[in-house]
This record gives C-alpha cells, sequence and structure tokens, in this order.
C-alpha cells in the first residue's frame, strides 16, 4: 500500500538523497558559480575556492557588474551569432519532424522488415557526435566527398559545402538531422502507439483514404507529442556546438558557423574571459526561456490531449 503526505517524504527521502545531493552539486551550485563569476572580469587563470571565506572576496575583487552584460549587447556579434543559430533552426526544425516523422510512420506499419529499420535509423543516436561530424566532413569533401561525386555522375557541379559560407550551415543540419531524426522518431512512435485504433477503424469505413486519416487523425492526436517534440529539438538547437567544432575550422568560412555556445567554449578556453563566457551563457539561458515560453503559450491553440 503507498505511503502518502509527510510520512511517505521522510521515508523516501533517504532514498532521495544520492539523487538530490548529486543534482545539487553537479547541477544547482555550478548555475550558481556561474551567475557570479557573470558578474567579475575573472580570466581563468587565477584559483578559485568555493570557501565562503575566500570566495566572497574574490568576487569583490574581480567584481566589475553587469558590464559584460552590456558589452555583449551592445556588439554586433551577440546578434550575428543569435542570427546564425536562428537560421539554423529554421532549417533543421522542419525537416528534423519530416524525417522523424517519416522514420515513426515506417516503424509502426508493422510490415516486414520494421524492425530492421528501427535499428538502423537509431544507429546515429547511439554515434558519437565526433564520429558522425567527421563521416559527415568526409561525405561533403569537395574534393573526394561522394556526394559530389554522385552528382557529377549527373553533370551537376557539387557545392564546396563546408568550404562556402552559403552552404556550410545548411551542410551542418543536413548532420543534424541525420543525427537526431532517429531519437525523435521512437518518442514520435511512441505517441503513435497511444492511438486509439477505433479511429483509424472508423476512418477506413467511412471510405476515408491515407492523407485525410493522417491529416484528420493522426497530426490532431499527435500534437501533444509533436510540441515535446518540438520544445525539446529546440532547446537541443540552441546548444548546438560538436557538429561546429568537428566539421568547420574557426566554425568558418568567415565566422558564418559561429553560434552561441561556440562563442561561450572559446571566449571562456581560448580568451581566457571567463566571466565574459559567463554571461554569454546566461544571455543564451534567458533566450532559450523566451522561446519556450512563447512555445508554451501556443500549447492551448495548437496543443489537443484528447485521445
Amino acid at each position: 500500500m503507498a505511503v502518502k503526505g509527510r510520512s511517505g517524504i521522510r521515508k523516501a527521502l533517504p532514498f532521495l538523497l544520492p539523487s538530490l545531493a548529486g543534482g545539487l552539486l553537479f547541477s544547482l551550485l555550478p548555475i550558481i558559480i556561474s551567475l557570479f563569476l557573470s558578474l567579475t572580469d575573472w580570466t581563468g587563470m587565477t584559483p578559485i575556492s568555493l570557501n565562503p571565506v575566500s570566495f566572497l572576496p574574490f568576487i569583490a575583487g574581480n567584481f566589475v557588474g553587469l558590464e559584460n552584460f552590456s558589452v555583449i549587447l551592445t556588439t554586433s556579434e551577440f546578434w550575428t551569432v543569435l542570427s546564425h543559430n536562428l537560421y539554423f533552426i529554421v532549417l533543421y526544425l522542419p525537416l528534423m519532424l519530416v524525417f522523424s516523422m517519416t522514420c515513426a510512420l515506417i516503424i509502426n506499419s508493422e510490415r516486414h522488415g520494421s524492425r530492421v529499420y528501427r535499428v538502423l535509423y537509431y544507429i546515429p543516436v547511439l554515434t558519437s557526435w565526433v564520429a558522425g561530424a567527421l563521416i559527415w566532413k568526409w561525405l561533403l569533401s569537395p574534393v573526394y566527398g561522394p556526394v559530389n561525386n554522385f552528382l557529377a555522375i549527373f553533370g551537376i557541379e557539387g557545392p564546396m559545402w563546408l568550404q562556402s559560407e552559403v552552404w556550410a550551415m545548411p551542410s551542418i543540419v543536413l548532420a543534424s538531422v541525420w543525427k537526431d531524426m532517429g531519437f525523435y522518431g521512437m518518442i514520435l512512435l511512441g505517441g503513435l502507439k497511444a492511438i486509439n485504433t477505433e479511429y483509424y477503424e472508423a476512418a477506413e469505413i467511412d471510405g476515408a483514404g491515407r492523407c485525410q486519416i493522417f491529416f484528420r487523425i493522426t497530426l490532431p492526436l499527435l500534437s501533444s507529442v509533436i510540441f515535446y517534440v518540438v520544445m525539446l529539438s529546440l532547446i537541443n538547437a540552441f546548444q548546438l556546438f560538436p557538429q561546429v567544432m568537428v566539421m568547420t575550422t574557426n566554425a568558418g568560412p568567415n565566422g558564418a558557423t559561429e553560434v552561441m555556445v561556440e562563442r561561450i567554449y572559446k571566449y571562456a578556453f581560448r580568451f581566457g574571459k571567463m566571466g565574459y563566457a559567463a554571461a554569454f551563457s546566461w544571455l543564451l539561458f534567458i533566450v532559450i526561456m523566451i522561446f519556450t515560453l512563447f512555445q508554451k503559450l501556443g500549447e492551448r491553440r495548437f496543443v489537443s490531449y484528447d485521445n
């Protein structure tokens, strides 16, 4: 019999303490420290202690207030890299939803070989980003890449891809969709499995076609899962980083693939501006929160939880 109320909390607390301690030590504490560091000009070269006796004087000695935030917001770099992130999202989200939905529908069909497809689609998810990005860097090579060689068979001269300001970000989008579609496809598959099959049977009796069934039954009943996938993928898209670092040279060409997390990494570990990087990361947090709130506002209008 389940124990409820304060008594249940007291009995469950010993089992929750390891997880709570880990969350406090590795999540909440670094967040609080980064907020303090964002108000300083710390370079990362001087030692820092978490002892309150020495930590507070350290903050006071390096305190610059909101100067880091002011500098970031008044320079064109922040708005440029934010526009690059948004450009990535505009290309990434529709493609990711289409391919993820396609994967989910194929696997859900329970046709011959659907289990094999399930494994094949999920392999990229299990592949590390470093390995996956190196594979795509080879595929899109303008000299010996299979993609351009295939296009040459039809007399098409392939672009420079990662060496082109125009094609560099779309190339990263292709790699990202390949990597993520299996993961989001499995989430959508879970939503498809939860739909009552009686709706489909009734629609077939009424003579509805496949397209009508998909747009009138599947999509409306899958709206809550699609909303969750969009929210999750949007947050993930703002944290674009490993594919940029591996597939491009210095977020090039000419800074065409400079994004928020890439700037945070470089300011912190290459330029020695830890305080500035911490301020950049908090601005990224605010941007993600704003977009998440806008999504939540649209939830009641576009999402149905009826099944």
